[in-house]
C-alpha cells in the first residue's frame, strides 16, 4: 500500500490523461495493482459522487 500512496498523483495522471484504468496505471509504473486500495476508492468519479 506504501508504494500505490507514493504513485497515487502518477496513477491518477496516466487514468485521467491517458484514460488508463487503475490496474494498467499501476502496471505500467511496475507497482502492485492488488494492493489494499481498489480501483473503485481510486476513481474520482466515485470520489466526486457521480456514480
Amino acid at each position: 500500500m506504501a508504494d500505490q500512496e507514493n504513485y497515487q498523483v502518477a496513477i491518477d495522471i496516466l487514468r485521467c490523461h491517458l484514460g488508463m484504468t487503475a490496474e494498467e496505471a499501476c502496471a505500467e509504473l511496475g507497482i502492485d495493482p492488488a494492493a489494499p486500495k481498489t480501483a473503485e476508492t481510486m476513481d474520482p468519479a466515485v470520489l466526486l459522487g457521480d456514480n
